[in-house]
């Protein structure tokens, strides 16, 4: 893993003067959101943010500071360096990156938060393989984010910063992630719907080939979905009860209201489940009925032809005796008899599939 092999080179990279030091570092956007009556907004490099990091910080109002929001790239093994080396990060965050836990939790670390959360990715096909994780560590000046897949719902908080969203403490920007990340799995929830709508009216036009292996397929999604998601209101419950100090009445209520939303989406999640089960359900019987009635087909054909099969092997021993041998009109005697019988059989059996429908 990349933490593994970041100790033994934290050494070497801990000698390195801080001009040195890698420009991107896997960095791949740092924001300063500043407490002030501007709330204004500045992009951070590795380097200035490593300098602003190193540097002492005075109280811009009673109780608040400035902060950074600092979103790597864990595919760059430099990422985790340069946090060893300048975010001073509690050690069960590379606890949990080195672990590779996906299963969503937010809980505290003294001071810090540390969060694990899941989202789909930028590139989303609604594969259940289509899901990525994303690493959180937060205090009252550093919010910081590792993923190694792109993510939706950071990109989204990454352009509404860019568009002039300033939060004004690193809990409102955990609050506003946790809102895009809901608004980008309910987009989600939305389209399975409007997919499994389309499926239902072809099932109904019975106009659809495939409609088990799609629902299975959208099935399993929101399975997995719900599998990860479903413990962070529970969590983040939880971490409500017993907030760490920095965080204010306000950050406490927002978050209290992003874990009802999402509540909400999960519950809508499980109702789109249930409705694809019963689509399931409905697709089997029909299958079952295609083949029950292939197996009557298939049944009708083997009675209407015994009778010709009996009799064709009856007259075809060769023995003495055999009836109609020397009739002039015997095979057609035969024939009548084969057909009488067939017709016999023919109506007994579709009487009986009548009185079954």
């Amino acid at each position: 893993s990349p933490l593994s092999s970041s100790s033994a080179a934290s050494d070497v990279y801990k000698r390195q003067p801080l001009a040195q030091a890698n420009e991107d570092a896997g960095l791949i956007c740092g924001w300063r959101f500043f407490c002030d009556t501007q709330r204004r907004v500045e992009a951070m490099t590795a380097q200035s943010a490593a300098q602003w990091l190193g540097a002492e910080r005075p109280l811009t109002e009673p109780g608040r500071r400035d902060f950074l929001w600092l979103h790597f790239n864990l595919a760059n093994t430099q990422s985790l360096r340069w946090l060893q080396r300048h975010a001073a990060l509690p050690e069960v965050f590379y606890t949990t990156l080195r672990e590779g836990l996906a299963s969503t939790r937010i809980e505290r670390s003294d001071d810090s938060l540390v969060a694990v959360l899941n989202d789909v990715n930028f590139e989303f096909n609604f594969e259940s393989a289509d899901i990525a994780t994303l690493w959180i560590c937060l205090d009252e000046r550093l919010v910081v984010t590792a993923r190694t897949q792109p993510l939706r719902s950071v990109d989204a908080l990454r352009a509404g910063v860019r568009q002039g969203d300033s939060p004004a403490s690193t809990a409102e920007l955990l609050e506003h992630l946790m809102r895009t990340q809901a608004d980008v799995l309910v987009k989600v929830v939305r389209e399975t719907t409007a997919r499994v709508d389309d499926i239902e009216d072809a099932i109904i036009a019975q106009r659809y080939h495939h409609p088990r292996a799609h629902l299975g397929r959208l099935r399993r999604l929101l399975v997995r979905l719900q599998r990860l998601l479903a413990p962070e209101p529970a969590a983040l419950f939880r971490l409500l009860q017993q907030p760490p100090a920095w965080m204010g009445e306000d950050d406490r209520r927002g978050l209290a209201a992003a874990s009802e939303e999402f509540s909400l989406m999960l519950r809508d999640m499980q109702t789109l489940q249930d409705r694809i089960k019963l689509l399931q359900e409905e697709v089997a019987a029909a299958v079952n009925e295609d083949n029950s009635n292939s197996l009557f087909v298939l049944t009708v054909v083997t009675v209407l032809a015994l009778p010709i099969n009996i009799l064709a092997g009856l007259f075809g021993m060769n023995v003495g005796g055999i009836p109609l041998a020397e009739h002039e009109h015997g095979f057609w005697i035969v024939v009548s008899i084969v057909i009488a019988f067939t017709v016999i059989a023919a109506w007994l059996a579709f009487r009986k599939k009548r009185y079954r429908d």
